[in-house]
């Protein structure tokens, strides 16, 4: 889908809302990082973190379609209903594979 703005036109308009939310992204690594358990990000086993660094990954891959691409890499892709719901709410990640499970009140099976 083409934009009726330039390329150019696009960075002049957005480049500063998005290089802020850049750097709110990476603060929110580094506070992982410092947290008390002083767990390592690039190591993580929640599935919430991993799906973020999945989703850096998918934004610098190259490819067409990021938008859609990052939504079904966060969508949960399961077609058979579960007997019952871990807990209240969502996660806002599917679990990934090899992911370990959720600590705290928000476990999943």
């Amino acid at each position: 889908m083409s934009s009726p703005q330039t390329a150019a036109q696009v960075i002049d308009q957005y480049f500063l809302e998005h290089r802020a939310k850049a750097l709110d992204l990476a603060a929110f690594l580094d506070r992982i990082e410092r947290a008390s358990d002083g767990a390592p990000v690039a190591g993580s086993h929640d599935i919430r973190v991993r799906a973020l660094l999945r989703a850096i990954d998918l934004l610098r891959d190259g490819k067409p379609e990021r938008a859609r691409r990052l939504l079904e890499l966060w969508s949960d892709q399961t077609t058979e209903p579960i007997a019952k719901a871990p807990m209240k709410g969502a996660i806002g990640a599917a679990p990934l594979p090899g992911a370990a499970p959720l600590s705290g009140a928000a476990s999943l099976p």
